[in-house]
């Protein structure tokens, strides 16, 4: 059965978000040719710097701004035109947002129910159990940790097909943003919604998101499925027999020597690879998806190709 706000087209033809060759310039800022997409029941982690152009992004997917060029479509729906229609079905938080501070959780809980027909009660209800709040509580006795969890369940019990957050955890404390993320990922584990993460902290990010697009300076420097980045890339200490040097390898991002020896990293990892360097390969490193955002942005910056 169609959604009659769907126009006439079903949410599997829909991606949840598109952005087609963006770009949205201020005076000391300019997001430039951004292309990405957000699959139904995809979660992107949309990764970069503070001044990378995250939030111009999400700004652009939720109709607040409007691009000078290129198109943005959400649901379905194109951007900013249709953005009425299409904020029905989407969740949003973001790090500035505030409840207010002297009414209760409960009191907002009542709020956004006599607003969204999509409310669903028992759901809220189980939220508030599972993030350890009470309705009773005003929201200025709410730790940090706790207002962020307030603003994800009032988004959440409104079943949104589209989440989008927007630095969710930025100003938390390590135990905090850990325990925050670990109930989104509990929430979401059952859950067939689609999801924009935006953060630059790469390890809030590894853990939620399966698709990866890293930004800098306004630009995209690389994007693809989180397992594939985590494979792909290694660091590949060598120790070279005196006198020897080094050619370039497939895929190298960057190369540290250290007298006989030399560490390299590359974005082509294979086991071929490896046997082909023979037996001066001392250890290959794995490495974390924050490792392989910077080595991907200082590549990047340095002129290198992608």
């Amino acid at each position: 059965m169609k959604d009659p706000r769907n126009d006439g087209q079903t949410m599997n033809a829909q991606k949840a978000i598109e952005l087609r060759h963006v770009r949205k310039s201020y005076r000391f800022f300019t997001l430039d040719d951004v292309s990405l997409e957000v699959e139904p029941g995809q979660i992107l982690g949309l990764v970069g710097p503070n001044g990378a152009g995250k939030s111009t992004c999400i700004r652009l997917a939720m109709g607040f701004i409007s691009p000078d060029a290129g198109e943005v479509r959400v649901l379905g729906r194109a951007m900013p035109e249709e953005q009425a229609a299409a904020k029905r079905d989407i969740g949003y938080v973001a790090a500035e947002m505030r409840l207010l501070p002297q009414a209760t959780l409960g009191w907002h809980l009542r709020f956004v129910a006599s607003i969204y027909a999509g409310w669903d009660e028992g759901y809220a209800s189980a939220l508030v159990e599972r993030f350890g709040l009470r309705t009773e509580q005003s929201v200025r006795s709410l730790s940090q940790g706790e207002h962020v969890k307030a603003a994800l369940l009032l988004a959440l019990a409104r079943r949104p097909k589209l989440l989008i957050l927007d630095e969710p955890t930025t100003g938390l404390d390590p135990v905090a943003r850990h325990e925050v993320t670990s109930e989104l990922m509990e929430v979401l584990r059952d859950e067939n919604r689609s999801i924009l993460f935006s953060s630059h902290n790469t390890v809030d990010v590894e853990r939620i998101s399966d698709r990866i697009v890293f930004l800098d300076r306004g630009r995209i420097v690389d994007q693809g499925d989180k397992e594939s980045f985590l494979e792909r890339w290694r660091r590949i200490r060598l120790q070279l027999p005196p006198g020897e040097s080094l050619p370039p390898i497939a895929g190298q991002v960057s190369r540290l020597e250290d007298g006989q020896f030399v560490t390299v990293t590359t974005n082509r990892f294979s086991e071929e690879l490896v046997q082909g360097l023979g037996a001066g390969v001392r250890e290959v490193q794995r490495m974390n998806l924050e490792e392989i955002f910077v080595a991907n942005v200082m590549h990047h910056r340095e002129g290198g190709s992608r």
